[in-house]
């Protein structure tokens, strides 16, 4: 049990590393993408190319995972307070929530079937 918590706290510890590197390239690079952003791009880079490999992470995301929605449960109260302003701009949201859903989706539709057509070309 002690070893399993051990191994946890590491594993979550290196995930904070990368989280708190991807915050440190936004503020020296002073770009307007958020710190959270450049930790999951060093992630996935770390991963793909076998530095990090996912045993090393994998049993601190699963719990991360699993209990995600206790992250958001502050932020859900909190927005109790801003009903007005969802009241008075709710055109708006409508749309931004909708062209954020929507344009990803097709984008990603789109782009898999250009790569899966140029891998069809290439066999």
């Amino acid at each position: 049990m002690m070893l399993k918590l051990l191994q946890m706290t590491g594993q979550v510890m290196l995930l904070w590393i990368i989280y708190w590197l991807g915050n440190q390239i936004t503020v020296i690079t002073g770009l307007p993408i958020p710190g959270t952003v450049f930790g999951m791009v060093l992630l996935f880079l770390l991963l793909l190319c076998g530095i990090i490999k996912l045993s090393y992470i994998q049993e601190a995301a699963d719990f991360l995972l699993k209990h995600m929605l206790f992250f958001f449960i502050p932020i859900a109260v909190g927005l109790m307070d801003w009903g007005a302003m969802f009241y008075e701009h709710a055109a708006v949201l409508t749309l931004a929530i909708v062209v954020g859903a929507v344009l990803p989706f097709f984008t990603v539709g789109i782009i898999t079937q250009l790569v899966y057509k140029e891998d069809k070309k290439c066999k």
